[in-house]
């Protein structure tokens, strides 16, 4: 998964496919588990962006999403925020999200 800075951010807000958006930090744990998991999915899923975001260098984007814990995972789609969870999910769960948004 990229790392992605503020223009590229940008860049994705109005991406016709789902854009998963993995809001970590370094010094997170759960973020540490969640990441693997998050690289699974990718090679799994299709016509799906993956992307982290690092909230301690872009405060101010992950404030704009309303990120209060980490990790955060926000799934966009056209614009749009279309599925948001916080902390580490099971896989499976995972997956059935971003699917429904294909």
């Amino acid at each position: 998964m990229k790392d992605i800075n503020a223009e590229e951010y940008a860049a994705l807000q109005n991406s016709t496919t789902p854009v998963v958006i993995d809001f970590h930090a370094t010094w997170c744990g759960p973020c540490k588990v969640l990441s693997p998991i998050l690289e699974e999915l990718e090679s799994e899923v299709e016509d799906v962006q993956f992307v982290k975001l690092d909230v301690d260098q872009f405060p101010e984007i992950a404030g704009a999403n309303q990120v209060m814990g980490v990790p955060t995972v926000v799934i966009l789609k056209d614009g749009e925020v279309k599925e948001r969870f916080v902390g580490v999910q099971p896989k499976e769960t995972i997956k059935e999200k971003i699917t429904a948004l294909s």
